[in-house]
């Protein structure tokens, strides 16, 4: 299963409201990894680096907040938006909910239906491409809807791994993506690929971006991976 539907990670630890948000996000074509409480939800975070994270304020053990902080202050993980479930409604909870980094505030009870548009709009902001929206970089251009991509305004024509390949890249240009990485957000975790095989598809990639000449983008980083610029 390929991502090119973003991972939601969903934390909470009533199973009924767990179930809710999975169904509905699921619904909404995400993917949805849940945790029951902050301990497996920071595992989770470390195993697969989710798109996006709806976390419940009130957890056992390590509360919402501090796993929101902890999350902000990792470099790593702090580019994640985190969207805070709480049933407190005071205008100091809120805050508290803010300066700890969350992106934005949902106060229980909650409409599906807002929490939905919520998530969507956060991932419009980290997640462009997932949303149907067009990238650019540099004399590139990608249209995640018609699946086009030009360079310097001419069209070019990339097999749908290449095309998944340079619209992770375009999306967060200058970060650099293991092959570990890679496999997981082009090719899924349930597909067996050998490592290797991202060398060639990025082969491929480079090839179909220089077809009408150009600077090659893409950036081999020794030992750590590739990176776009």
């Amino acid at each position: 299963m390929a991502h090119d539907h973003p991972t939601v990670l969903v934390v909470e630890d009533e199973p009924a409201q767990r179930e809710v948000l999975s169904y509905n996000l699921k619904a909404e074509g995400f993917e949805v990894v849940s945790a029951a409480d902050g301990d497996e939800a920071l595992l989770l975070v470390q195993e697969e680096v989710p798109d996006i994270i709806v976390l419940d304020w009130m957890l056992p053990g390590i509360s919402g907040i501090e796993i929101c902080r902890r999350l902000k202050t990792k470099a790593q993980t702090s580019g994640i938006p985190v969207i805070m479930l709480s049933a407190r409604s005071e205008e100091v909870d809120r805050v508290r909910g803010l300066e700890t980094g969350a992106d934005d505030y949902v106060v229980k009870p909650y409409s599906v239906l807002e929490l939905m548009a919520r998530v969507r709009s956060q991932l419009r902001r980290v997640r462009p491409a997932s949303v149907g929206q067009r990238l650019e970089y540099q004399d590139i251009m990608l249209d995640a809807e018609t699946h086009r991509v030009t360079r310097d305004e001419k069209s070019l024509k990339l097999g749908p791994t290449e095309f998944r390949l340079l619209s992770t890249f375009m999306e967060k240009p200058g970060r650099v993506w293991s092959r570990e990485q890679l496999l997981d957000r082009v090719w899924g975790r349930d597909i067996y690929v050998d490592s290797r095989t991202v060398d060639v598809h990025i082969g491929r990639l480079r090839k179909a971006l220089c077809v009408h000449g150009g600077e090659d983008p893409l950036r081999t980083v020794r030992g750590a991976g590739y990176a776009l610029g």
